[in-house]
């Protein structure tokens, strides 16, 4: 009377609990390995954001007028900045849309 059967008996703690992370390590799927994005001007050498550049400046804006977040693009936080301020720019002068047309 003192075994426990695999049903019923005490309730199992939460800590105690199987967790299913290592069915993870018996599995054999293939392991996608993900390059790390690096800073386009940064690799480029590119110190100026130019807001008249309005095909540079477009290819970091999405289709309904979002700036593209950096873990998106890839782009360091200084230059995120600069581009963001020129993206800026080039919308209040109408070289870029502030949003895209429905």
């Amino acid at each position: 009377m003192a075994e426990q059967s695999s049903r019923g008996g005490r309730p199992v703690a939460a800590s105690q609990r199987p967790t299913g992370g290592d069915k993870a390590v018996l599995s054999h799927k293939k392991q996608y390995f993900r390059r790390k994005k690096m800073c386009r001007f940064c690799v480029d050498k590119i110190d100026d954001i130019n807001y008249k550049d309005v095909k540079m400046l477009s290819s970091f804006v999405s289709e309904r007028g979002k700036i593209t977040p950096r873990r998106i693009s890839g782009v360091c936080p200084p230059h995120q900045r600069r581009l963001a301020e020129a993206i800026k720019q080039a919308r209040n002068i109408a070289l870029l849309p502030f949003a895209a047309g429905v």
